[in-house]
C-alpha cells in the first residue's frame, strides 16, 4: 500500500477536484482513497509513505497516438533525403525506416519511448506500429519491452498495401495474433486493435481481410486525411471521401481511431460523430509535415469524442497540450480558441478514449480508479485551485518537471530515479542498436 501525500492534490474527479495538502492511497493496483495527508495517514499508518513535499499530485498522463518505430530516428540523417510533401516524408524517410526495422531495433524503440514516457508522467501508450523489415512478433517484441518497464499499452501494426500483397496480408496476421493475446490477458495492462496505415495504401481486398480477422471486442486504429493526398487519391480511385470509404466497410464505431483527420467535411464529420468514433488529434505532427491544421475546436464542438497524441514527435504530453493551444488560437486568428477545448482533449478526452479498451477508469484519482498517479516539481508563484489548474499546467509544467511516476500502483521512477529500471544499459542498448539501424538504412 502507498500513501502519496503532502502534496497539492489534483483528482480530475468533478466531485473532489482539488485538496490543499491531499493525498492518494493506492492498494495493489488500484486508488483505495483520497483525501487529506492528515486523514489517509489516521486511516492508512502503515501505509508505505511517499512524501510530495508540497508539490502537485496528479493522475498519470495518457498518450492516444504514439510511433514507437520512431524512436531511433533523433539525429538521422538520411542521403539524398528532400521531402516535397507529406508523400516525401513517408516515403523519404518514415517507410525507409520501417523498412529496416528488426524485431531487436523495434524492441529497443520500444524500450526507450516507454522509458521516455514514464519520465514525462505518461503510463498508457497507444501506439501505431510499423516494421515491414520484420513484420512477425514485432508487436510481441514492443509487449515485452512494455511489461519490463512497468506501462500499460494499446497496439496495433499498420497495415498496408505498399510492400506488396504478401507483407499485407502478414501485418493483418500480427494484428490478429496480438489482439488474440491481449483478449486473453487479464491484467488490463495490454490490449490490441486493428492498425491500419491509410486509406490510400490499402486495397478494398485488404479492408475485407482485416474485417475478417478483427474480433468484434476491438476496433481499428487509422490515420485519416492526415494529409491532402489522401483525400484526392480517394476522391480519384474511388469517387467518395475518405470517411464515406471507411463507413463503407464498416470501420467507424466507438472502438475505432481516427488520427489526423485534418482534410475533412461537416458531412464527414457527422458520420464520424453519429458512429461514436474518436478522433485523436497531433499537432506538433501536423505542424512538422506542414500538413494543415484540422478543425478539431469544430470536432470538440460537435461532440465527437477527441483526444490529444504526439505521433513519436514528443513523449510530453504538456508540449502537445502547449502546441496544441497556440496552434488553433494562431489557425483561428481567435486568441480565444483552444482555452477549454484542448485541456477537455487531454483530461476528459484521453481517459474516455483509453476507457473504451482498459477496464479500469484512468486519468483521475478516485477511488476504484487505476492506480497511476504522478507527482509534479512545482510550487506555484501564484494561487493554484481547481478552477485554474490547468493555466498553470499550460504556463507553468512541462514532462520534465515529473519526478515521480506510479503506474498499477507501482513505483517506476521516484525523485527522478528509475526504480528497478536500467536506464544507463536501455540507452546504451539503444544507441548501439541505433548505430546498425542507420547503417542499413543509408547502405
Amino acid at each position: 500500500m502507498l500513501l502519496i501525500g503532502n502534496g497539492r492534490l489534483v483528482t480530475r474527479d468533478p466531485e473532489n477536484p482539488f485538496i490543499t495538502d491531499g493525498a492518494v492511497v493506492t492498494q495493489d493496483n488500484v486508488i483505495k482513497d483520497v483525501g487529506t495527508t492528515k486523514e489517509m495517514k489516521k486511516l492508512y499508518p502503515d501505509a508505505e509513505f511517499v512524501d510530495a513535499k508540497g508539490k502537485v499530485i496528479m493522475p498519470a498522463f495518457i498518450n492516444m497516438h504514439e510511433h514507437i518505430y520512431s524512436a531511433m530516428a533523433r539525429g538521422l540523417s538520411i542521403n539524398g533525403y528532400h521531402p516535397h510533401g507529406l508523400i516525401g516524408i513517408l516515403d523519404g524517410q518514415w517507410w525507409k525506416i520501417d523498412r529496416n526495422l528488426t524485431n531487436e531495433a523495434t524492441r529497443q524503440s520500444a524500450r526507450v519511448t516507454y522509458l521516455d514516457s514514464i519520465k514525462n508522467g505518461v503510463t498508457t501508450v497507444f501506439d501505431h506500429h510499423a516494421s515491414f523489415g520484420e513484420i512477425h512478433d514485432s508487436l510481441f517484441a514492443i509487449g515485452d519491452a512494455a511489461e519490463e518497464l512497468g506501462v500499460r499499452t494499446c497496439l496495433c501494426y499498420e497495415i498496408s498495401d505498399r510492400d506488396g500483397m504478401e507483407k499485407s496480408h502478414e501485418a493483418v496476421k500480427e494484428n490478429a495474433a496480438w489482439i488474440k493475446h491481449a483478449l486473453a490477458d487479464d491484467s488490463d495492462m495490454v490490449a490490441g486493435m486493428m492498425g491500419m496505415h491509410a486509406q490510400f495504401t490499402i486495397s478494398d481486398e485488404t479492408f475485407e481481410l482485416a474485417a475478417e480477422n478483427k474480433p468484434d471486442e476491438v476496433g481499428y486504429h487509422i490515420h485519416v486525411a492526415e494529409g491532402i493526398e489522401d483525400l484526392h487519391d480517394c476522391l480519384k480511385k474511388h469517387g467518395k471521401r475518405i470517411v464515406d470509404r471507411l463507413m463503407d466497410f464498416n470501420i467507424l464505431g466507438e472502438k475505432t481511431l481516427l488520427a489526423h483527420c485534418i482534410y475533412i467535411n461537416p458531412h464527414e464529420m457527422d458520420l464520424i460523430r453519429d458512429t461514436n468514433t474518436m478522433v485523436v488529434h497531433n499537432p506538433e505532427s501536423n505542424m512538422g509535415n506542414a500538413a494543415g491544421c484540422p478543425p478539431t475546436m469544430e470536432l470538440v464542438h460537435k461532440g465527437i469524442l477527441t483526444g490529444l497524441g504526439t505521433d513519436g514527435y514528443t513523449q510530453d504530453m504538456i508540449e502537445s497540450y502547449k502546441v496544441a493551444n497556440i496552434l488553433h488560437k494562431h489557425h483561428l486568428c481567435d486568441p480565444n480558441a483552444a482555452w477549454s477545448e484542448v485541456p477537455q482533449m487531454l483530461f476528459e478526452g484521453n481517459p474516455r478514449m483509453a476507457g473504451r479498451y482498459f477496464g479500469k477508469p484512468l486519468g483521475i484519482l478516485k477511488k476504484g480508479a487505476a492506480a497511476d498517479v504522478i507527482v509534479m516539481d512545482y510550487i506555484p508563484r501564484t494561487p493554484l485551485n481547481a478552477d485554474n489548474i490547468n493555466g498553470h499546467i499550460l504556463f507553468g509544467m512541462n514532462g520534465n518537471n515529473v519526478v515521480t511516476t506510479v503506474c498499477n500502483g507501482k513505483v517506476l521512477m521516484k525523485d527522478r530515479e528509475m526504480m528497478g529500471i536500467d536506464e544507463e544499459k536501455i540507452l546504451f542498448e539503444s544507441r548501439e542498436e541505433a548505430k546498425k539501424l542507420w547503417a542499413r538504412v543509408n547502405a
